[in-house]
């Protein structure tokens, strides 16, 4: 008798919440936990997933580049700026004119003259020195609106002048690229007008693979972050850059944590921007035949307050957290949590947990007492903590 005592206490014990070593909360304890605490505050939000929550999640819109810069077409035009380098030539209708000494001399056309002027970079001032012309505006002009200036400047004074003007070196007119790119530069900008993966081409490509490649376009105080495979996948995001515009390319892992019950307790890297529930405990090994509990598998997660409040619960009180702690819950004994799982979306971070079947902690009991008082008062143990 004395031994059954001792067993049923050593029973009771280890099926309490301190006593058997585990992989974390029973779905009961999850449970337990998001209840509003004696000062009625809560800890996290404890969702069940349904079609409606699914419904709201899909109806979330991601961060897009067209939507926050709209639809912009290439630039018409590019106008000279500061730091450019300009390069100007001039040609005389005969020779005996300001530009016609030997010495500049080069043979155009019968009884012409033409003379070049070493690239100047156009100053604070914004101008360029042309000579018998003095300081010409160029800074937010066009190349044909400063030929028209030169020409109107010399006329007059040099024989019917013609004038052509170029920009050897673009500092103005380009683009920052940097980050997981083979070469980062300044990318000048071309004339027919250049989208984001022109300019990453242009710098040499990424080093990283598309699925954990995000780009970063920075235009003025504004900043959009959009994964690289968006951009390929969705053409409308892979909008025009505009002079002084910086691009970031970085390499971001994506993964989420899979514990608890599952065939592999790791970090699960991804291999695409988005997979969902299903796909999730698939790579995760799926649940464990001896441990799991269906009932409890739950997702892990920090949502941004304005996606949270579409959902229609209540918030907790995180306290000075930016986000909402949210722990959802799918019911994998039910046929339809199947289908939940194939839509609900799993995200960069997520922890994937599924909690242990209550027959697995009794199993641990009974592995325990076999060895502490033998197969034959362990029959008689259980069978008085059932009772």
């Amino acid at each position: 008798m004395g031994l059954v005592v001792s067993a049923s206490m050593a029973v009771s014990s280890l099926t309490s919440c301190s006593g058997l070593p585990g992989a974390g909360p029973t779905a009961g304890e999850v449970t337990a936990a998001s209840k509003p605490t004696s000062t009625g505050e809560t800890r996290f939000a404890l969702i069940d997933v349904d079609p409606n929550v699914v419904a709201k999640m899909e109806s979330w819109s991601a961060v897009s580049l067209q939507g926050t810069f709209g639809k912009q077409g290439a630039t018409a035009t590019q106008a000279i700026g500061q730091g450019d380098y300009v390069q100007v030539t001039i040609w005389e209708a005969a020779a005996g004119g300001l530009f016609s000494a030997p010495a500049n001399a080069q043979m155009t056309g019968s009884g012409s003259r033409t003379a070049t002027i070493p690239e100047q970079v156009v100053g604070p001032d914004g101008a360029i020195t042309v000579p018998y012309a003095g300081r010409v505006q160029v800074r937010d002009r066009t190349p044909q609106q400063v030929e028209q200036a030169v020409v109107a400047a010399l006329t007059g004074k040099a024989i019917e002048p013609q004038a052509l003007v170029t920009v050897t070196r673009n500092v103005a007119n380009t683009v920052t690229v940097v980050g997981e790119v083979t070469g980062g530069a300044r990318v000048p900008l071309t004339t027919r007008g250049d989208r984001i993966l022109d300019v990453v081409a242009s710098a040499g490509g990424t080093r990283a693979a598309a699925h954990e490649t995000f780009v970063t376009l920075v235009r003025g105080r504004q900043s959009v972050r959009i994964p690289m495979q968006a951009l390929l996948t969705n053409p409308s995001e892979n909008v025009f850059v505009k002079p002084g515009d910086v691009i970031s390319v970085a390499k971001e892992p994506q993964t989420f944590t899979s514990a608890g019950a599952t065939g592999q307790n790791s970090v699960v890297p991804f291999d695409s921007i988005g997979i969902t529930l299903d796909q999730a405990i698939a790579r995760a090994g799926g649940l464990s035949d001896t441990r799991a509990d269906p009932g409890g598998v739950f997702v892990i997660r920090y949502e941004r307050p304005e996606e949270y409040d579409q959902l229609g619960f209540r918030r907790p009180d995180p306290g000075a957290l930016p986000q909402v702690p949210v722990i959802y819950r799918v019911n994998m004994r039910d046929p339809n949590g199947f289908f939940m799982a194939r839509r609900f979306p799993i995200r960069n971070k997520d922890i994937l947990f599924v909690s242990t079947a209550p027959a697995a902690e009794m199993q641990k009991v009974i592995n325990v007492l076999i060895g502490f008082v033998g197969a034959a008062a362990t029959v008689v143990a259980v069978s008085a903590a059932t009772r």
